[in-house]
């Protein structure tokens, strides 16, 4: 398999499309080539290329914030001495001396497959104002890494924010040039995007299903994920965010496990399985304890449950980490009528809204958590014909068989 960077890197035919333009990378510390070197330094060894600025989104350029909502700087890069901006700091959307230093945008971001991860969003910001500048955007592809499922409900309207910029499903099954290819469509942006296919990519092979393993190295896309094991698990743990209890955070394997101080996860498990033991399926799912040693619950023991994709129980099909996270949620109502599930707080330069609903892209999940008398077939009612109408609305955008 052959990543986009690293066919044009090998191409000189395709470089030369790019020859006398102003180039600017977006990138961050997964954009690597085969041989694991940075792309800003590989663009920068090409003598036809000519990289004068770059972008980094959240958690920089070279992966410099460790931690959730932390904003970087703008920067001179160290070694290249080209500016470095920064997409997740004093703006989150390019501007107009921004958008001067470049004729051309190389895109080289690992994304995981996830409606709410910000790179979506950065992407979606940066290609509406690449059309509106006539700036021409290259997508130089990579892995999703949970390949080509789909799961959860579409952004609603009305519920747009930086965790969610267009109506999508949770786990959408797209590649970031895929995704790219139906930004455009979607936001009806008058642009003129290229995307550099991947070669021999096989989204629904094993054992990967998504990711190349043994051919390409796992770089954590942001800090905390840390693994193809936590890829899978996002789309649901990373609704933990807008929750009182961990999301793992301030542990080795954040967004692969959920706990609190003060719940039995025994107990939380046994009514999951009783209400909907078919949602747990395809995966396995460990009671375990663990200490954040910061974040939510810091220094306390968390009783909680860790999601493993990493054995001979993992069905790639039959996995919906969704569903086990909704279940979660409405067994932990049931089982803790009075806890204080939803946390209230500041999240993604939203203070009004809470994060769940933000998160869940609307208040139907919050909704149907709170109310003792939904059903889990009330939602899968409702997932099945969102999911069904995204697979329907991704079909013209797909890339690869």
């Amino acid at each position: 398999m052959k990543l986009g960077i690293d066919l044009l890197l090998a191409d000189r035919q395709l470089r030369r499309r790019l020859g006398g333009r102003r180039l600017a990378l977006l990138a961050h510390a997964a954009s690597v080539t085969r041989e694991c070197e940075h792309t800003i330094d590989a663009l920068m060894g090409c003598a036809d290329l000519h990289l004068e600025s770059a972008f980094g989104p959240q958690h920089g350029m070279r992966g410099d914030k460790q931690d959730n909502m932390v904003e970087s700087e703008d920067y001179r890069d160290p070694r290249h001495g080209i500016p470095v901006f920064s997409l997740y700091g004093a703006v989150r959307f390019p501007t107009a001396e921004m958008l001067s230093s470049f004729d051309t945008l190389l895109v080289d971001l690992q994304d995981i497959g996830t409606r709410i991860y910000t790179y979506v969003t950065t992407l979606a910001y940066v290609l509406q104002a690449c059309a509106r500048e006539d700036k021409e955007v290259w997508i130089l592809d990579r892995p999703n890494p949970v390949g080509r499922p789909v799961e959860g409900s579409i952004l609603e309207e009305g519920w747009e924010s930086f965790v969610g910029v267009a109506p999508m499903i949770m786990r959408h099954g797209l590649t970031l040039g895929e995704l790219g290819r139906w930004l455009v469509a979607t936001l009806r942006l008058d642009l003129a995007l290229n995307v550099v296919a991947m070669e021999g990519y096989r989204p629904d092979a094993g054992p990967g299903y998504g990711w190349p393993i043994l051919e390409y190295p796992w770089i954590n896309p942001s800090p905390n994920a840390s693994s193809p094991n936590m890829a899978r698990c996002f789309p649901g743990t990373v609704l933990f965010e807008g929750t009182t209890l961990s999301e793992g955070r301030g542990t080795t394997t954040s967004l692969e496990l959920i706990g609190a101080p003060d719940v039995d996860f025994q107990r939380l498990l046994g009514r999951m399985d009783a209400l909907q033991s078919d949602w747990l399926q395809g995966c396995c799912l460990r009671p375990c304890h663990f200490e954040p040693t910061f974040h939510k619950h810091a220094g306390r023991l968390c009783a909680g449950v860790q999601i493993h994709t990493d054995t001979h129980g993992y069905v790639h099909q039959r996995f919906r980490p969704y569903r086990i996270a909704c279940l979660l949620l409405k067994a932990l109502r049931l089982e803790y009528p009075g806890y204080p599930i939803w946390r209230k707080f500041a999240y993604e330069y939203e203070t009004e809204r809470l994060a769940i609903d933000l998160l869940s892209g609307g208040d139907c999940l919050r909704q149907w958590v709170d109310d003792p008398e939904a059903e889990p077939g009330d939602l899968e009612q409702r997932l099945r014909v969102d999911e069904a109408a995204w697979l329907r609305e991704r079909e013209p955008y797909l890339l690869y068989s």
